[in-house]
């Protein structure tokens, strides 16, 4: 038996005025998806466990089958987990943003949470300066991928509150701070980093092209080394993960499964679906699991970007899902559950914890009457419901 998970980061959303009362996974073109709903089992699933924040980390955990609340202890320790930072036990992992921030009406606004998508040879050189000129004993910084990177707080503080940027994109920052034991030192470091980015050359070029400068750090997502059961021992499963994002492979790596990394995965609209669906049937051939995940429809709503969010929905569906569709047959019984991990509602421009419609699909063949297609409403009505959504999982094994 072959397993592959198919997740299309925040692919589902709310009725928009824009679509005449749709959502945008109801009005794009996704016959791939709707071939597995209609003879699958679809329903919906809550990833986020009430009381805990709407992020990418809790609702993978859930999706990969692990229970949030058993093992959740921030999303900065999974990134540093896949980019190979230890942790020891009292220190505390940072995601860092390189964010644009704007003067405004005698304050400071949250114009950009990744700096126009700054470009990862330009990160990676700021993010070099603040090591070189912030770092030390206490402080350590790290490059990761575009405007995403990592702070190690050496003995620091993790009972602070942060609030992820894309939250508060043209809001003022002042109520958003970081706040808590430690919150001073923070302050310090971030008003640091400030002054070093004002005059920086990748700045200053990126200004003379009429970019978005990276003129601030944000500091959230926080938290110490979570234990994760091997997916060997959880499941009896070998697997891998496929994903562009630190946070994705951070679990996977936590879980004793294979990163693969494909050439061209940025996580945005221009990734290189076909190699991640490629990669994705090849690790099959070796290993019983594959978590393959797209992020654009995700990056597409935090940017507010209707256009972009319907492109990434359908390109998942006729780039990732028809390929599978079109190849898992070969390796005799398989089973495909197809999900987002969260809603990101493009009018909100970042996530909920709302139930999220998920497929799952055993090469049935016949039709279930009265299911349309795949969508939100859809799911809704068919009356399956998983309050736990990480025995999605449990559920995709039993059949």
């Amino acid at each position: 038996m072959k397993y592959i998970v198919l997740l299309g980061d925040g692919m589902s959303d709310q009725p928009l005025d824009q679509l005449n009362g749709l959502t945008p996974l109801q009005a794009a073109a996704t016959p791939h998806m709707d071939f597995m709903a209609q003879r699958g089992r679809l329903g919906l699933a809550r990833t986020v466990p009430e009381g805990y924040p709407p992020g990418s980390d809790v609702a993978n955990l859930s999706v990969f089958g692990y229970d949030p609340r058993s093992c959740y202890t921030g999303r900065s320790p999974l990134e540093a987990a896949s980019m190979g930072i230890d942790l020891g036990p009292d220190d505390v992992a940072f995601r860092v943003n390189l964010v644009t921030l704007e003067p405004l009406a005698g304050g400071l606004y949250m114009k950009d949470y990744s700096a126009g998508h700054i470009t990862t040879d330009e990160g990676r050189e700021l993010v070099a300066s603040l090591q070189r000129e912030l770092g030390g004993d206490e402080f350590q910084f790290y490059p990761g991928v575009g405007y995403r990177h990592l702070m190690v707080w050496r003995n620091g503080c993790d009972k602070l509150t942060a609030t992820p940027p894309h939250d508060i994109t043209g809001k003022s920052i002042i109520d958003f701070l970081p706040k808590g034991e430690g919150e001073d030192r923070l302050m310090q470091l971030m008003n640091h980093a400030q002054m070093l980015l004002h005059d920086h050359p990748v700045n200053k070029k990126r200004d003379e092209e009429g970019k978005h400068p990276a003129n601030s750090i944000w500091l959230w997502g926080q938290g110490k080394a979570p234990v994760i059961e091997p997916y060997g021992t959880r499941f009896g499963l070998s697997g891998a993960v496929i994903s562009a994002v630190d946070l994705i492979r951070g679990i996977g790596v936590c879980a004793g499964l294979e990163i693969i990394k494909v050439e061209g995965a940025t996580g945005y609209i221009d990734t290189n679906y076909e190699g991640k669906t490629q990669a994705a049937l090849a690790a099959l051939e070796r290993y019983d699991f594959v978590f393959l995940h797209v992020e654009a429809p995700d990056e597409a709503s935090h940017s507010g970007n209707l256009e972009h969010k319907l492109q990434a929905i359908e390109d998942f569906d006729a780039k990732v899902v028809g390929p599978v569709l079109a190849g898992i047959g070969r390796f005799g019984d398989y089973r495909i559950l197809c999900t987002p991990d969260h809603p990101t509602p493009l009018s909100i421009m970042t996530h909920t914890g709302d139930p999220v419609p998920f497929i799952l699909y055993a090469g049935e063949a016949e039709v279930r009457p009265g299911v349309a297609g795949y969508s939100e409403a859809a799911a809704r009505e068919t009356g399956l419901f998983l309050e736990d959504g990480f025995r999605l999982m449990e559920l995709m094994r039993k059949g």
